[in-house]
């Protein structure tokens, strides 16, 4: 694939963290991602639960700032996001996967509804609604999530496939 339709997919998926539409990332993208996903499983935000799903967004927010923000100003252009932080980890999807993991494992958590530490396909495929993931995108990727085909979601299956999907051009 060449770069250029590498970095028109990557810039698509910028939209998938530009919760507000404004056109640019900021913690407050993550904010409404933690509020709308403690709402759509009505956990309290003074949850055990709920608490660690904002300090994850605060970490996810702080990992992407730190490699994306390229002037300071504590927002992600789509420029930035492309050209930033996409292509500097694109080599090291293992990098992104460790910024996204706290808020991964809180949103899992979130979701995982009989305290087992997976959360069941139907469920992961609501998060990735919340996130902005068309219904029918969310529906397949939650499937295709489940490896082992035993209709739940860890961790260990998410993290590294969030990774590859915002930086591998495959």
């Amino acid at each position: 694939m060449v770069s250029s339709e590498y970095e028109r997919r990557i810039a698509g998926r910028f939209v998938t963290f530009d919760q507000d539409g404004n056109g640019y990332i900021d913690r407050e993208d993550f904010n409404v991602a933690a509020k709308a996903l403690l709402t759509e499983f009505g956990t309290a935000a003074r949850s055990d639960k709920g608490q660690a799903l904002y300090v994850g967004a605060e970490a996810f927010w702080q990992g992407m700032a730190g490699i994306a923000d390229r002037d300071g100003d504590q927002r992600i252009t789509r420029d930035e996001f492309v050209n930033g932080a996409v292509k500097r980890l694109r080599d090291n999807p293992e990098r992104f996967a460790e910024i996204a993991r706290p808020f991964l494992h809180a949103a899992l958590a979130v979701a995982d509804q009989d305290g087992d530490g997976r959360a069941t396909v139907e469920d992961t495929a609501r998060v990735l609604r919340i996130l902005g993931v068309s219904e029918d995108i969310a529906r397949a990727a939650a499937a295709t999530l489940d490896a082992d085909g035993d209709g739940k979601v860890g961790e260990d299956e998410i993290v590294p496939a969030f990774a590859r999907y915002f930086t591998v051009p495959e």
